[in-house]
């Protein structure tokens, strides 16, 4: 069994960073394997050529800048975590870049992210992390993932790095958060039930 971690923040030892160290901790001590995965500030946005999508790859057109990796870890991992700095009230550069080629790739055509535990946490100074935290989650919700939340948002606070613990209340949300996301792992791992069947998606654009 197996969490993947996103971490969208171009800093290595950021703040978002440290956030998914404390995760680690939770996931790692119930027997779950956690990765992390943290593309940077190098990778390239979707170009909307639906590459993937035509030709059912499970992989971007576009190579060399870690995506196909993640997407790949994505496949085969149990449950996803998307974690991401607030850049002006939404999801920073990068992490966008990630979620629109992941999303388009492993679960537009035959959604391989179908039924995965999914949640969601973002780091921020001041504002925009309920509006950053309700983006992430709606990537998976759109996916048929199966959502994990903690006992509060994922939006914790801190601007320089380290500063992120010391918002006490947030480090408990997402400490929370990775104990929810092994137990559903592993809760999906014991179950005998059939889960419904999948379906291929049926793509309109509203133009008559």
């Amino acid at each position: 069994m197996k969490i993947v971690a996103i971490n969208g923040s171009p800093r290595k030892k950021g703040n978002t960073a440290q956030l998914l160290e404390a995760v680690r901790r939770e996931v790692e001590a119930a027997g779950v394997e956690f990765q992390v995965f943290q593309p940077g500030p190098g990778v390239r946005p979707c170009m909307a050529c639906y590459h993937c999508l035509n030709h059912g790859t499970l992989r971007c057109v576009q190579d060399g800048d870690g995506v196909n990796e993640i997407i790949a870890a994505c496949i085969e991992a149990d449950g996803i975590l998307l974690a991401s700095p607030v850049y002006h009230a939404g999801i920073a550069g990068g992490m966008k870049c990630v979620i629109d080629r992941l999303m388009l790739a492993a679960g537009c055509g035959e959604n391989r992210l179908r039924l995965k535990v999914g949640g969601a946490l973002c780091t921020l100074r001041r504002s925009g992390g309920t509006e950053t935290y309700h983006q992430l989650l709606a990537a998976m919700d759109a996916m048929e993932m199966i959502l994990v939340t903690s006992d509060y948002w994922g939006v914790v606070h801190g601007a320089d790095p380290g500063q992120v613990l010391e918002d006490a209340e947030g480090m408990e949300v997402a400490v929370r958060l990775g104990q929810n996301m092994a137990w559903m792992v592993k809760v999906l791992a014991a179950s005998r039930e059939t889960p419904p069947p999948a379906r291929r998606r049926t793509m309109t654009n509203f133009i008559r």
